[in-house]
């Protein structure tokens, strides 16, 4: 069933680009990028050898103009897991619908809250074993969603998440992911980016983050501290008394031509720490050879937790 249902939406997707350019009003772009690493894991002690993919990923997205001053827009877009035993390999990310004009832009659908989007770039070990989602609570993808995000105001923009009672990794609450971000993620146009952001019942934790990031020549600098409390269990229930949780991460990127290299430490209170180290190589544009090495402690077990990769990135 699966094999028939990808098959039916690569075929979907290649006809749609083709009507596409036939009807320049209406636009798709197919998109996606394939990152696959060997590493060796030592993980409780025991010592494995992988082939993984790491948050590889297909997708499709356009957009449509309804008036002069009115877009539609969409995205569907599938994570694609090449290390699974299974051939049903194909799993949701962000899959939304949504209006955007002068008045900002809205979407309904699976997507990731506001708060996860005000990290911005500062992870520099994003999908691969250093990411931050190891030890911070607030990295969600949640099904259910409805967002909005203002116009930008001299760069500064307000976005909110709107995560319904009915999704079932919300445990019957309605969540609130809240964030306020200056500046350009990518420091491209701008040579810093600033963010606030707070979740509110979101997957059972409240969370107040603050992150920013800036570039001065080839290096880049980053910062996030966070805390975190649990409210509610899986089942429901209230969790009353929680103590709230702290923590924070460092990164730093330093560019030498086609050469990146990267450093991170993060820690979170009474969970454990973590810190990474690694390079790019840009073959081209779209292509990158990196390794790293990412070593974790958690706060109740002896041992440490330890990565090594070697990994492909091509995106297209």
């Amino acid at each position: 069933m699966m094999n028939v249902f990808c098959k039916t939406l690569i075929a979907s997707a290649l006809t749609a680009a083709t009507l596409s350019s036939a009807y320049a009003a209406d636009p798709l772009t197919v998109y996606g990028k394939l990152n696959v690493t060997a590493q060796s894991n030592d993980v409780n002690d025991e010592s494995t050898t992988t082939i993984q993919s790491n948050a590889s990923r297909f997708g499709v997205k356009g957009a449509f103009e309804l008036s002069s001053s009115l877009e539609a827009f969409y995205t569907v877009e599938y994570e694609v897991d090449t290390g699974d035993e299974s051939k049903d390999n194909f799993e949701a990310r962000n899959q939304f619908v949504g209006l955007r004009g002068n008045f900002g832009a809205f979407s309904v659908g699976r997507n990731d809250t506001m708060l996860k989007v005000s990290q911005g770039k500062v992870d520099q070990f994003n999908d691969l074993s250093g990411d931050l989602k190891n030890l911070f609570k607030g990295e969600n993808r949640i099904e259910q969603t409805a967002t909005y995000i203002t116009p930008s105001f001299s760069g500064f923009k307000v976005g909110v998440t709107y995560a319904a009672d009915g999704a079932g990794s919300q445990y019957s609450q309605d969540g609130f992911s809240v964030a306020a971000m200056y500046g350009d993620s990518g420091l491209k146009k701008s040579p810093i980016y600033a963010s606030v952001a707070y979740d509110s019942d979101v997957k059972g934790y409240e969370v107040v983050r603050a992150t920013v990031q800036g570039k001065i020549a080839g290096l880049k600098l980053g910062g996030m501290y966070q805390q975190q409390e649990a409210t509610y269990a899986s089942d429901g229930t209230a969790i009353v008394g929680a103590e709230s949780k702290t923590g924070y991460l460092l990164s730093a990127a330093y560019q030498i031509d086609a050469i990146v290299l990267k450093a991170q430490f993060q820690d979170m209170e009474d969970k454990g720490d973590s810190w990474s180290i690694g390079g790019d190589y840009k073959l081209g544009k779209p292509t990158k050879l990196f390794a790293f090495y990412t070593s974790r402690s958690y706060e109740n077990l002896d041992n440490d937790d330890s990565y090594v990769g070697l990994g492909l990135e091509h995106k297209f």
